[in-house]
């Protein structure tokens, strides 16, 4: 299909191998359903409990959206692909898949420095922190986050709009991503690569890793400058879950990144773990190191029995 407009792509897949089709499905329909249920737990909770009501919390539950919502854009399509047997898409739902998701993974970047920003005012300010960290600061950050995530994304969809001809419509990827369609582009993507590559490092990287970084100086110092070791372990735990998520993310991130793309078998495996163990594991992670969530989860318990 050398040199040819496309109304549809084809889906590849995560395997070509038959013996590992029926494995995969239940291991996306495991992943999908315990991302779903961890963050919709989650969720409920924070909503429920009124001793949750808090920044920290508030943009925890922002975290549990973006969770469900990425994983159910992406990964939906690999569970349909089994179940129908139609590993077809539309251009035009190609280019929403791509694009919605592109937009949450960079918003749950946003929201994750919003948090470290937030356990910066915990830890180093903690007497004016519930004048800085308000309902209406929080709002803004969280407002700010989610228009800029599906801002800033607008101009690359607009130049993948403009490839003319592709040298075949099937995606070697389990859904529609931008690299793989960059991939099979046969018009001039030089400066679409350019804005991928740039925003990818700055937005993406650079930029909130420098600011969760520079809030992490600051709450070691401070948490160094605390006399007790009990208090200096406490303050460090409060931070413990949000580093630990931060840590998983970046390190899936700069693994996919560091692969060569003629490896794509794993590019699409560290791919799935991005997609979906990472949403996966978040929930679980703040769930298990948080006293707050366990504490709401038994009373809640106790009150359905």
């Amino acid at each position: 299909m050398a040199n040819q407009t496309v109304t549809y792509f084809i889906i590849k897949g995560i395997s070509d191998v038959h013996e590992l089709q029926a494995p995969i499905f239940v291991l996306v329909l495991l992943i999908y359903l315990i991302v779903l249920g961890g963050n919709m737990s989650l969720l409920l909770l924070v909503c429920l409990d009124s001793h949750l009501h808090t920044p920290m919390y508030f943009f925890l539950a922002n975290l549990s959206i973006v969770d469900m919502t990425s994983s159910t854009v992406t990964l939906h399509k690999i569970l349909l692909m089994f179940i129908t047997g139609n590993n077809t898409v539309l251009y035009l739902a190609c280019m929403v898949q791509f694009y919605m998701f592109s937009v949450l993974q960079g918003h749950e970047l946003f929201i994750l420095t919003a948090m470290g920003y937030d356990r910066y005012v915990a830890i180093c300010r903690p007497l004016n922190y519930n004048i800085i960290m308000n309902y209406k600061i929080c709002l803004l950050l969280a407002s700010f986050c989610w228009i800029f995530g599906f801002i800033q994304f607008i101009p690359q969809v607009w130049f993948v709009s403009k490839i003319s001809c592709f040298f075949t419509n099937v995606i070697d990827h389990f859904c529609c991503d931008l690299v793989p369609i960059m991939a099979i582009a046969c018009s001039d993507i030089t400066m679409l690569e350019i804005i991928t590559d740039t925003e990818a490092l700055i937005v993406y990287f650079i930029i909130p890793f420098l600011f969760i970084i520079t809030s992490y100086i600051f709450i070691i110092r401070s948490i160094m400058q605390i006399r007790s070791s009990i208090g200096r372990r406490k303050a460090f735990y409060t931070c413990s879950s949000h580093l630990t998520v931060i840590v998983l993310l970046y390190s899936t991130l700069l693994f996919l990144y560091l692969i060569p793309s003629n490896i794509s078998d794993s590019k699409k495996w560290f791919s799935l773990f991005n997609m979906g163990i990472v949403p996966m594991l978040n929930p679980l992670i703040y769930s298990l190191r948080n006293r707050d969530i366990k504490s709401a989860f038994r009373k809640r318990i106790g009150n359905v029995k």
